[in-house]
């Protein structure tokens, strides 16, 4: 029998709108100033600082789930948000208009994001995730920081005066903080207010943890990346979805798997993961970009995703 919505629950769902676009606002205004202050390319401190950061929702209920002896959430939120950046919110994205984009230019992140998805699926052929291969996963991922870092040095000794006109330092960094504060808040205001709703309508648990978690958890990339593309910052919103994908794959997986392995079966991650590859292969680059159409094709993948996502949860037992 479905319980009555609470009043407080539809209020959290409202208030995490308004804040979400204060904080994503501030956010990419911050984002922006950062990478001119270290003179590196807006991409490059979108796939690093900018992901990290807006993956912390993730990192935090990955780690404190784990901690408590249930890190199977954390698995399941970390893969469940790399198909809601791609395939939901890069699908909206596209909507807004072609994207430009090289491929020479993201070709190792690129390549990375398909290949992390293969890699987890063959290590959970033994239906868990040890911490020795949360090991290897924290591994790869400190070689691809690592390649970042030899790419920023590099690009720093090639321009070696910031652009002027730009926000001083401190204010940069006090607006990217700020805006990320408000945005995890936000996020966190949508889980509670959606997952009460969700809960008070009867969907099963599992439903709302791909679903509601994934997307609220994933709110600060959504704004990011849509104000980004609305304020003419493209390669901002690309650079910040495909980080934010292989720090949920390598660390965020990882962390959760070295805290406590993690037991999973086949079935039960096959689905995400093979949607994560192929939202990413929808968005690989031609020569004019992005074009508009794919992103059609990104949100029908992302709707097949919430289908099958419904059926499962259907066929689980009620809790």
């Amino acid at each position: 029998m479905m319980s009555v919505i609470a009043i407080g629950d539809l209020l959290a769902l409202l208030a995490a709108v308004p804040l979400a676009a204060l904080g994503g606002e501030a956010f990419l205004k911050g984002v922006i100033g950062v990478s001119a202050w270290l003179r590196l390319p807006k991409l490059l401190v979108a796939t690093t600082l900018a992901a990290f950061a807006t993956s912390s929702p993730e990192l935090t209920v990955s780690s404190m789930a784990a901690l408590a002896g249930k890190p199977g959430i954390g698995l399941g939120d970390a893969l469940g948000s790399n198909v809601v950046n791609i395939g939901l919110i890069l699908g909206l994205a596209l909507l807004f208009g072609p994207l430009a984009a090289r491929l020479a230019e993201i070709r190792r992140d690129f390549a990375l994001a398909l290949a992390v998805p293969v890699l987890t699926l063959l290590l959970l052929l033994d239906g868990a995730l040890s911490r020795l291969d949360g090991g290897l996963l924290l591994t790869l991922f400190t070689l691809w920081l690592l390649l970042a870092a030899r790419q920023a040095m590099r690009h720093r000794r090639v321009n070696t005066v910031a652009p002027e006109g730009g926000e001083p330092p401190a204010r940069a960094w006090l607006f990217a903080v700020a805006g990320l504060a408000c945005l995890i808040l936000a996020g966190r205001l949508f889980v509670d207010g959606a997952g009460g709703i969700a809960s008070a309508l009867g969907v099963h648990p599992y439903v709302i943890g791909a679903t509601v978690v994934a997307i609220g958890t994933s709110l600060p990339e959504l704004v990011t990346t849509l104000l980004a593309r609305l304020r003419g910052h493209h390669d901002i919103g690309l650079g910040t979805l495909l980080g934010s994908n292989l720090f949920n794959g390598l660390s965020i997986v990882g962390v959760a798997a070295v805290i406590h392995p993690i037991q999973a079966s086949f079935d039960e991650v096959a689905v995400a993961l093979g949607f994560g590859v192929t939202t990413v292969l929808m968005i690989l680059p031609r020569r004019d970009g992005i074009a508009v159409w794919r992103g059609f094709f990104l949100l029908a993948a992302y709707a097949a995703f919430v289908t099958v996502t419904l059926v499962v949860g259907h066929a689980l037992p009620a809790s």
